[in-house]
C-alpha cells in the first residue's frame, strides 16, 4: 500500500461537477493499493499517517501529529501510485490490486482512519476527479507499507 501524504491548508475533490469532499487544515492522502495488500498494510499506514509528526509546534518545529492537532483528513484513491515506468513509455499497472479488492481495502482504510475521531472526507473510487489543494509548506511525504521508501 502506498500513500502520498500532503500537509494542506485546505483541499477538496470534485467529480462530475460536484464537490464530494472538502477539508480545512490537515492531510490530503492519495492512496494506492497493491495486489498483496491486506489489513496489516492498512493498520501500518493508518497508524503511521495519523501519528506522523509533520505539524508545527509553538517553536515552528515539526513535532505534532494530525491526532494531536485534530486535523482533517481527505483520502483520495489513486491506483496510478502503482504505475511502473521503468520500462518503455507506457506505465504498467500490473502490481495494482484489482478494482474489486482495491475498493474493499480502500473503504477499510477510510473506516480505520475514522476510528481516530478525526474528520474524514473521501474521493470517489474509480472516478475521474479534480483534486484541489493549498499545500502547506509544502510538506509531502511518501509512505509504503512494505517500507520500500
Amino acid at each position: 500500500m502506498r500513500a502520498v501524504v500532503q500537509r494542506v491548508k485546505q483541499s477538496s475533490v470534485i467529480t462530475g461537477g460536484n464537490m464530494i469532499g472538502q477539508i480545512n487544515a490537515g492531510l490530503l492522502i492519495l492512496l494506492g493499493i497493491g495486489q498483496k495488500d491486506d489489513i496489516e498494510d492498512i493498520n501500518y499506514l493508518v497508524d503511521k499517517i495519523i501519528n506522523l509528526r509533520i505539524f508545527s509546534d509553538g517553536d515552528g518545529q515539526m513535532n505534532l501529529s494530525a491526532v494531536e492537532e485534530k486535523k482533517d483528513i481527505l483520502v483520495v484513491p489513486q491506483f496510478t501510485l502503482y504505475g511502473d515506468c521503468r520500462q518503455g513509455r507506457r506505465p504498467s499497472f500490473s502490481s495494482a490490486a484489482s478494482p474489486g479488492e482495491a475498493r474493499k481495502l480502500y473503504h477499510k482504510f477510510v473506516d480505520k482512519i475514522k476510528q481516530s475521531g478525526l474528520k474524514v472526507e473521501t474521493g470517489k473510487f474509480q472516478a475521474v476527479m479534480d483534486v484541489k489543494l493549498i499545500n502547506d509548506g509544502p510538506v509531502t511525504m511518501l509512505l509504503d507499507s512494505n517500507r520500500e521508501f
